[in-house]
């Protein structure tokens, strides 16, 4: 730099180009291996019937476990009988106990530590699926009405993530998930009162419902918009071409279904985990948040 001469500063970046708030929120939500220390390959526990290919208990590091906290078998995992690590999603668990609440520390740099870790890694986990559904529900413009209570609640959450190891135990993680469930509900209502108004009227549809027992059901093509299917059963379930938004899904099993050229985009409170459990293809539609599984169809 020339003496004497005041350079100009570099102009910030047009607000077209800066990630929003929601999407900020959203990017640490998101699970980022290479930030953790393989977590979910050590502190939660395997089953053949779960999906693995052999039984594993909880704190024992998986066989396939590298180093550098790599799986040796990830690009052939579903080729070796290991469908349950395809489908798991931790919602950036992983990261936060490993960078945040433990400082960039392993478990293999503090042995004596690693329990409170693989403890604190389960605890953790539902606060930041609450953190996903609230994130969610203040991207809805039909919600905005509760966007002072998603917003508290939101951060009020986020900060009992953010505490020590020890303090994160503490934390009634049952007592928060009712409080958060209270605003979700009334957040979903709005959003599916939305939907329904669009929605053409089906047999299908009357068949949706909260805990709703549709194992193997055929909805193919149905209309399911604002329908709500919190808990639902749907493991193996036809859902082909069908329509689902506005649709609540919080809790809906998706073992198996198939999703193919279905439309999820605007499905309420989608995850990872339920996109990876379902069978899609090339044709199915997802939220911007949800990444396209590898073993889905082409």
């Amino acid at each position: 730099m020339t003496p004497g001469i005041d350079l100009p500063e570099a102009a910030p970046p047009p607000a077209a180009e800066r990630p929003s708030a929601h999407d900020l929120r959203t990017r640490s939500l998101q699970a980022d291996c290479a930030s953790c220390a393989g977590l979910c390959c050590v502190a939660l526990a395997f089953t053949r019937s779960g999906g693995f290919g052999f039984d594993k208990e909880a704190g024992e590091p998986c066989v396939n476990l590298e180093d550098d906290n790599g799986c040796r078998i990830h690009p052939v995992l579903r080729k070796r009988g290991f469908p349950g690590c395809t489908v798991f999603d931790c919602q950036g668990t992983g990261q936060k106990i490993t960078q945040v609440t433990f400082g960039g520390r392993s478990w293999r740099d503090e042995p004596e530590s690693r329990e409170l870790m693989f403890v604190t890694f389960q605890v953790m986990r539902p606060l930041h699926e609450l953190l996903w559904y609230l994130n969610d529900a203040l991207a809805r413009p039909e919600a905005q009405p509760l966007e002072a209570e998603l917003t508290a609640l939101y951060e009020e959450t986020d900060e009992l993530t953010r505490r020590s190891a020890d303090d994160v135990l503490a934390v009634d993680v049952r007592a928060q998930r009712e409080r958060v469930d209270l605003v979700l509900t009334q957040a979903s209502s709005l959003v599916r009162a939305a939907a329904r108004h669009r929605r053409v009227p089906s047999r299908a549809a009357r068949r949706a419902g909260p805990g709703a027992e549709l194992l193997g059901a055929d909805l193919e093509g149905a209309d399911l918009r604002g329908v709500n299917l919190r808990g639902a059963h749907l493991i193996a379930a036809n859902l082909r071409g069908t329509d689902l938004a506005g649709a609540d899904l919080i809790g809906a099993d998706l073992r198996d279904t198939d999703v193919c050229g279905a439309d999820l985009s605007g499905a309420l409170y989608f995850t990872q985990f339920q996109a990876n459990a379902a069978q899609g293809d090339g044709r199915t539609r997802l939220p911007a948040a949800v990444s396209r599984p590898s073993h889905w169809a082409a």
